[in-house]
């Protein structure tokens, strides 16, 4: 696999090579790590077009490892609102579930015997649901007012590959996990999915409309591109 120092750090990346596109992306994505795709290009060309967007690549790689904290124990950061919290892991033996717990500053997890990490995955995801709901969905009903712009219904769930969607009907779809992300890429998303009810694609007129609102969404907007979640 080739890789580019870049300071003390060392990227590694695989190549994707797509003749139909006219110009040279980056992905990092999880499972795939970082991924540039485009035209065939040498070794040497490769490693600086990678370079050329080191800190972003390197950026979007804590924010994959976040989102993807694997085997939870006592020890682990579990993300939630763009911060990592410490996580206690407790056996209880007389409980008939796993209880997630947060005190603002760390997540209690009581595990019953017996327990394995679906288990624990399970009640995370249970957890981060109730949350994505207490958390956005009053932000979206705000931007809503703000924006003027309405949508027929909000649905949030576990979400593969995207972080929200607006569908032909004007719902609006959030991914769950979207709530550890911070404030501001929460809000970046609710407006996006909020612009789409009246712009279905991303045409120029789309991205004037969003411009409106979060002027700064060509920042945010590559924190979140290629993430596939």
């Amino acid at each position: 696999m080739p890789k580019v120092a870049y300071g003390n750090k060392v990227i590694e990346y695989s190549i994707q090579e797509k003749d139909e596109l006219k110009s040279h992306y980056i992905t990092v994505e999880r499972g795939n790590g970082v991924v540039l795709k485009g035209k065939p290009v040498t070794e040497e060309q490769s490693q600086r077009l990678v370079l050329k967007r080191a800190q972003w690549i390197l950026d979007k790689l804590k924010l994959v490892e976040a989102i993807n904290e694997g085997d939870i124990v006592t020890g682990s950061r579990i993300q939630y609102l763009g911060r990592k919290y410490y996580t206690q892991l407790s056996k209880v033996p007389e409980l008939a579930k796993v209880q997630v717990d947060f005190n603002e500053s760390k997540f209690q997890i009581s595990v019953p015997e017996g327990c394995n990490q679906k288990d624990i995955q399970q009640a995370l995801e249970k957890f981060f649901r109730v949350k994505a709901i207490e958390k956005i969905q009053p932000r979206l009903e705000r931007w809503s007012r703000q924006t003027g712009f309405t949508y027929t219904n909000v649905k949030f769930m576990k979400m593969n590959k995207r972080w929200g969607s607006c569908t032909v009907g004007n719902a609006i779809h959030i991914n769950i996990d979207a709530v550890r992300l911070p404030y501001s890429l929460i809000d970046y998303l609710v407006v996006h999915e909020l612009v789409h009810t009246i712009h279905k694609n991303h045409s120029k007129a789309f991205w004037a409309e969003l411009s409106k609102y979060i002027p700064n969404w060509k920042h945010l907007d590559e924190q979140m591109s290629g993430m596939k979640l």
